[in-house]
């Protein structure tokens, strides 16, 4: 839509700013990307202004977005770098002339808003220049919201209509902030689940909208971050980070610690402490099981909203699990967006701990966003014993029925007791090939007589600790990789059982 129509935008104007009520707290922090007044480092990769300038087509157009956020601005010990930000935001208000370049896009003018916002409120100074910038920003983005995409672009949008809404005196800011509490107040009933989940479904993605509700609060506009934080802590392992279920990577959200102490300090209410052995996020669609030492997630979720499924893997039924803080079992991870062979792979099955059938994934992931046919979870059901000690979560899929336009029904039971987990596949209809894929986080290895055809095996950990395999499938060790940032690749190893049975049983003690 954006392509075929370009509104005209005034490009002079005589900024007010708001006089402020209440105090700014500082808000989360991510990593430093600036590491020289034109050096960056985005997602891994290193790149120099002067040789890239703000538009490099040696660059994929992430990296390049990134460089419009401006997210080292509020990034950790920003004031150490103030000078750096000083000129790079004149920088870029020189090589960038309105309405012209990637930066102008809506996506990442909405976060560059943001950024030079807070920035100002953190006690820093923007010049006249980057105010009278910063306005005709508001007004394009005003004209320019993401209707077509929906999700976390619409949502930043608005976020950014609020903070300059707020942020300058004005009839022409009253309307932004109108408008975008208007789409907030829309979104956050949407995208927002009952449980505090992002409807997304991505531990990701949820930090994100996590960040933004945090900051809505510190500019004065309440909302449901306690059940965002309370959603948060239940899909983080022992060692205090994210699960890896659909798109999610260490690095882009700041730190589950750093969105915890923005969260003290804007003085909410503290969420409650996790003393269940089994909490169900139902209308998320994930399970959180302690058993003694252990903490296991699990996937019984649909992949994502049937109109926005883009960020969704081929998981269902796939899980996680930590003895300790140490992980254990973990999904590949996101490492690359766009359109190649690597992102596809890292969206389908075989990237996930669950079954694959036939070869296929369990739901048609294909692009670099788009899904087709997709698997739908079902027959969830739970078993606790009285004392919590023994508990059973069973579900099925129908994605393979989808795919093969026949009966074929993944069904799966976890079952933990007594520093166990006991695995239970099932495939309802018929069949040529079945594996279940177990992915070893790279710090633990699986310690057996030779690679394929064993049964039995012993599961090295760190600090000398030891996880026993046993299964009455044919499993082999197969060499793959592990996926915790953008742009990193670390090798690891998956257990991959095979069966010729219509079932099999896969079990892990500690």
């Amino acid at each position: 839509m954006h392509r075929f129509w370009r509104p005209r935008v005034k490009l002079k104007s005589s900024p007010k700013l708001s006089k402020r009520a209440g105090s700014w707290q500082k808000p989360a922090s991510r990593w430093p990307s600036m590491i020289s007044p034109n050096d960056f480092i985005f997602l891994n990769e290193k790149g120099n202004l002067k040789e890239l300038g703000w538009d490099g087509p040696s660059r994929e157009k992430l990296w390049r977005y990134n460089q419009h956020y401006f997210d080292d601005l509020n990034a950790h010990n920003e004031r150490e770098r103030k000078s750096w930000h000083t000129d790079l935001i004149e920088k870029w208000i020189v090589g960038n002339p309105p309405l012209v370049g990637t930066g102008w896009e809506s996506y990442p003018t909405s976060l560059r808003i943001i950024n030079w916002i807070k920035w100002h409120l953190s006690g820093n100074q923007l010049s006249a220049s980057a105010l009278q910038s910063l306005f005709i920003q508001l007004r394009w983005l005003n004209k320019r919201l993401e209707y077509h995409l929906l999700g976390n672009h619409l949502f930043v949008n608005a976020k950014a209509l609020v903070f300059g809404g707020l942020f300058f005196e004005g009839k022409e800011s009253d309307k932004w902030l109108k408008k975008g509490l208007r789409i907030l107040n829309k979104e956050i009933e949407e995208q927002i689940l009952p449980d505090g989940g992002h409807f997304e479904l991505s531990t990701m993605y949820h930090s994100l909208a996590f960040e933004d509700i945090l900051d809505l609060i510190n500019i004065t506009i309440p909302n449901v971050a306690k059940s965002m934080h309370q959603w948060l802590k239940n899909m983080c392992h022992p060692d205090g980070e994210i699960s890896f279920f659909n798109d999610s990577a260490f690095d882009i959200a700041p730190s589950v610690s750093e969105l915890d102490s923005y969260f003290k300090r804007l003085g909410i209410e503290a969420s409650k402490a996790i003393d269940k052995n089994l909490t169900f996020l139902k209308d998320s669609g994930y399970f959180r099981i302690r058993n003694g030492s252990a903490v296991a997630i699990m996937d019984v979720a649909k992949i994502g909203p049937d109109y926005l499924p883009g960020h969704g893997h081929a998981d269902t039924l796939s899980f996680e699990l930590s003895i300790d803080k140490q992980r254990v079992f973990v999904n590949s991870g996101t490492s690359c967006y766009g359109i190649s062979a690597e992102r596809l792979r890292q969206r389908g099955t075989h990237a996930h701990n669950t079954l694959v059938i036939n070869g296929k994934d369990s739901s048609e992931v294909w692009a670099g966003f788009r899904v087709a046919k997709r698997a739908n979870p079902f027959d969830i059901k739970i078993d606790e014993s009285e004392d919590g000690t023994c508990i059973s979560i069973e579900a099925s899929h129908d994605g393979y029925s989808k795919i093969f336009n026949s009966h074929v029904i993944h069904r799966r039971r976890w079952k933990f007791e007594d520093n166990n987990l006991a695995i239970h596949d099932k495939i309802d209809g018929k069949f040529v090939y079945s594996e279940v894929l177990f992915r070893l986080h790279p710090d633990v290895i699986l310690d057996v007589e030779e690679e394929t055809n064993f049964s039995v095996g012993s599961i090295l950990l760190n600090e000398g600790y030891k996880m026993q395999f046993s299964t009455d499938g044919r499993a082999r060790l197969n060499d793959s990789t592990w996926h915790p940032f953008f742009g990193v690749i670390q090798n690891c190893q998956v257990i991959s059982v095979t069966f010729d049975k219509n079932e099999v049983n896969t079990i892990f003690s500690w």
